[in-house]
């Protein structure tokens, strides 16, 4: 079987006739692992960049698999359309998203999203996802309950922006190995990878997926190292 590639190998490639010696910030060597171990985990699952919007909120405080299933309420309805939304009652749109919890606040944060898309970008997907990068993350920053990790799976995942995800998993993995502080914040955790990688949202994609990937399997609140790809990685007593 022909081994995985991915575009942050072939930008890592040295030119040829250079022959000295790298290192690799961490960062990039613990990607390079798990995606050799994993391969492409082909996250985040939406048929359409607005599904990713409303996933990234319904998530928040809760299990991917009771966001699927509010999900799926709405779409089974039609209704899982930024247009669709905007006709949508609040009321009625936290009865369908029940089973991700917290249905009530997340309603209201959803149409809080929707209302901001009509009045600041005329109700057009495309002009909301093309505004520059910093200005458009400050102003979802500013929407209320949503925080960090919220606006980056949105700028990443639906927008294709490259801002690093980072999350209780990531925060977990990287803290046991000693990489970072445990109580590291959020902007400080984030800047470790984005200054360590490449500015590529493929990549960035990736890299999340894989981290979940591996907290999910290995890395939970009780540790299941046996097997684990970062093991090539030895904790420090």
């Amino acid at each position: 079987m022909a081994q995985r590639k991915h575009p942050l190998y072939l930008k890592q490639e040295p030119k040829p006739g250079v022959q000295r010696f790298i290192p690799q910030p961490i960062a990039i060597k613990v990607f390079e692992t798990l995606y050799k171990h994993f391969g492409p985990q082909g996250w985040w699952p939406a048929q359409s960049p607005f599904e990713v919007v409303v996933g990234a909120i319904l998530t928040q405080n809760t299990a991917w698999r009771n966001v699927e299933i509010a999900l799926e309420a709405l779409r089974s309805r039609n209704l899982l359309s930024y247009e669709a939304f905007t006709k949508l009652p609040e009321s009625k749109l936290a009865r369908l998203i029940r089973p991700s919890g917290f249905f009530n606040l997340k309603a209201r944060r959803l149409k809080t999203l929707t209302r901001f898309i009509e009045t600041e970008y005329r109700g057009s997907l495309d002009l909301f996802f093309s505004k520059a990068d910093e200005t458009l993350r400050n102003q979802l920053l500013s929407l209320k309950g949503l925080g960090p990790e919220t606006v980056d799976s949105i700028l990443l995942y639906a927008a294709g922006k490259p801002y690093f995800v980072i999350d209780a998993y990531t925060r977990r993995i990287f803290s046991r190995h000693q990489w970072v502080a445990p109580d590291i914040g959020y902007d400080t955790l984030q800047q470790f990878f984005m200054s360590q990688l490449p500015p590529d949202s493929q990549t960035y994609n990736e890299y999340h997926a894989l981290i979940v990937k591996t907290a999910k399997l290995h890395c939970k609140k009780k540790a299941n190292c046996q097997d684990c790809p970062l093991n090539i990685f030895p904790i420090p007593d």
